[in-house]
């Protein structure tokens, strides 16, 4: 029963810490460009 509660530390640790590796290394910004598109008031 304590191998598997280590087992069970030992992943969430390792789980934690690739996330967090994750959060700061993975590119995850979206791409940008410009968008004009004309638009028509009425006025009358």
């Amino acid at each position: 029963m304590r191998l598997v509660i280590k087992l069970i530390l030992f992943l969430l640790v390792v789980g934690a810490v690739g996330l967090t590796g994750y959060a700061y290394l993975g590119d995850m910004a979206p791409d940008q460009q410009d968008v004009s598109e004309p638009v028509i008031l009425d006025g009358g």
